[in-house]
């Protein structure tokens, strides 16, 4: 199976993406924190982020989400490595559970070493899960690159462009790996 992994930014049009390759008839694996934030708030916890459990939280539907995709290619709207990214913005030490998932995905190689990120738009629509300054959410992405070369996957820029346009570029990089080299 080949898992790719789309990530960036809070607000960078990774869902738009996602959603458009899910029209398109690709196996696509949703977000797990804006989920877990919408669950939390609709419990009266609306600022879920603040307690190191959320991670942990987020984490638990991720491994269900991968152990549920059964299909041969998928897209996964980020993952367990974005979770780690996620902890060391919060200011949370990385859980054991955190840990052990992440050392699972690397010695079972669950995603591709090739990760496509998103570049910001420059600006940040909020909404009720994702409540970020456009500045911070500039250190987040600084944090999520250096996590990720810090654990060995290759960055694939995606350009800011329109939802189609970045889908193309995903796609044409999936059927001619050397259009981007």
């Amino acid at each position: 199976m080949k898992n790719y992994i789309l990530t960036g930014t809070p607000g960078c049009g990774k869902t738009g993406v996602i959603k458009e390759l899910e029209a398109q008839g690709y196996s696509v694996i949703h977000e797990a924190a804006t989920h877990i934030i919408s669950q939390e708030q609709q419990k009266g916890n609306n600022e879920p982020w603040k307690y190191p459990n959320f991670i942990d939280n987020i984490i638990n539907l991720q491994k269900k989400r991968q152990a549920d995709h059964k299909s041969a290619v998928g897209f996964y709207d980020r993952s367990p490595i974005c979770t780690y990214a996620l902890a060391v913005y919060l200011g949370f030490q990385p859980s054991a559970m955190l840990l052990k998932e992440i050392d699972q995905i690397l010695a079972e190689s669950i995603y591709e070493k090739s990760v496509f990120f998103l570049d910001n738009l420059g600006f940040i629509e909020n909404t009720d899960a994702r409540k970020i300054r456009f500045e911070e959410a500039l250190k987040f992405e600084q944090i999520h690159l250096n996590i990720y070369e810090q654990f060995g996957y290759e960055i694939i820029k995606i350009p800011a462009l329109s939802i189609q346009e970045r889908t193309q570029l995903i796609l044409k990089r999936l059927n001619d790996p050397i259009c981007f080299e």
